[in-house]
């Protein structure tokens, strides 16, 4: 059974290199194609844009509420208003 897994891995990666061997080959043939055609090889993606120079992720701003104190404080209070009456409400 090892060897048949193996042979299989071996079979597998043979085809693999083929496909690649293809793809290659079509690549040339439309660059050949459409000799105008850029490269997005000197655009970094959004996962190299977002590591840092030390190649740890950047870290993204934190968005805070738009309450002020005052708000905050308003519905804090109404919402132990709420639930005082729902325990009224369970214990009655």
């Amino acid at each position: 059974m090892a060897q048949q897994t193996v042979q299989i891995k071996e079979l597998a990666r043979i085809g693999a290199a083929a496909r690649l061997k293809e793809l290659a080959a079509e690549i040339e043939a439309i660059r050949r194609a459409f000799p105008g055609i850029e490269t997005r090889d000197d655009v970094p993606s959004p996962l190299a844009r977002a590591l840092k120079a030390n190649g740890t992720m950047a870290k993204k701003a934190r968005k805070r509420s738009g309450w002020s104190a005052a708000a905050r404080k308003a519905v804090s209070l109404r919402m132990k208003k709420y639930w005082a009456a729902k325990r009224k409400t369970a214990a009655a």
